[in-house]
């Protein structure tokens, strides 16, 4: 049997499990999960309640009541549930009146293995806060009605461009290791402000955790755990085209980095100062995009680049 027919049998299969509905899956939106950390919890409820403190306690003890808070097991966990630190609970959000984001994803590539979409702005890759329908893993399980998709890597929703899914249980793990041991090449490309002191390539190391925004990180004095390769490709007189290649994948790295170089990403509103709320505008969007994935096919050993198509410079779309 040579590879194509391999991947034929193993799309049949996929295709064949589809069929038997996941219970992490509800009318096409897939629960979020949560490993519960270590605690002194007497209850999941109190341990929930503790883990997400932007989310009141009615609010979980209502979609326990509802059935939509389920152990490992799809178990439904009711209010009294005791709590046992490491246990996995997995819920599903509900949001009234979402708003719709009115721009499309693109499939760059798709097989039985894994699917390759082109991102719009504005789109969430999971389900989170104010969205839960309009996210890119939703649209792609209602797609492809594959219940098993799952993101190997994730952006966030102000960038475009190229996020990949595992979409096959069995062969997940093998996908997956290439990120967690850097096996695999990511290209983003940014304009922001001119470094004209500086020298290029540069790279930038430095320790992120987060700020005291939950939502928001920053640079701090201690051992490096973020790595970012910066080249320029081409100038203009108020901003520059960079190249960015991240060697590690920490929350809005390139965000954090280039702001803490004095040149933060044009239209960025959360770095280096958090500007106030605002709707999204189509016309200034994060310019940032997701441009390429390169590796080296963990099954049959190909060497694949897939590339985005969305603009840097134009208006979301």
């Amino acid at each position: 049997m040579n590879e194509t027919d391999r991947r034929r049998r193993r799309g049949d299969e996929r295709r064949a499990a589809t069929k038997r509905a996941t219970p992490f899956v509800r009318d096409g939106v897939p629960a979020s999960t949560v490993h519960l950390p270590s605690g002194d919890w007497a209850t999941v409820l109190d341990a929930l309640c503790a883990r997400f403190p932007t989310i009141d306690r009615a609010t979980w003890h209502d979609r326990m009541a509802h059935g939509t808070v389920l152990d490992e097991r799809a178990r439904p966990l009711d209010p009294d549930a005791p709590y046992a630190p490491g246990l996995r609970v997995h819920y599903f959000r509900a949001v009234a009146d979402e708003a719709p984001i009115p721009f499309a994803e693109t499939i760059v590539h798709a097989d039985a293995d894994i699917v390759v979409a082109d991102k719009p702005h504005f789109l969430a890759v999971v389900p989170g806060g104010e969205y839960v329908r309009e996210t890119l893993l939703a649209r792609l399980i209602a797609r492809f009605d594959n219940p098993y998709l799952a993101p190997l890597h994730r952006i966030d929703r102000a960038t475009a461009g190229l996020v990949m899914f595992s979409a096959n249980p069995a062969t997940r793990a093998a996908y997956h290791a290439l990120f967690r041991t850097r096996r695999i090449a990511k290209r983003y490309d940014a304009f922001a402000p001119p470094l004209p002191a500086l020298g290029f390539p540069l790279l930038r190391r430095s320790r992120i955790e987060t700020a005291a925004e939950f939502f928001r990180m920053r640079e701090v004095a201690g051992e490096a755990n973020s790595e970012t390769t910066i080249d320029v490709v081409a100038t203009e007189p108020s901003r520059w085209r960079y190249a960015l290649a991240p060697a590690t994948g920490r929350r809005h790295q390139l965000r954090v980095h280039m702001a803490a170089l004095g040149a933060p990403i044009e239209n960025d509103p959360w770095y280096p100062t958090l500007r106030p709320p605002a709707p999204d505008d189509p016309t200034r969007p994060l310019r940032l995009v997701a441009r390429s994935l390169e590796f080296t096919d963990p099954l049959d050993g190909t060497r694949r680049r897939f590339d985005s198509a969305r603009s840097l410079s134009e208006p979301a779309a």
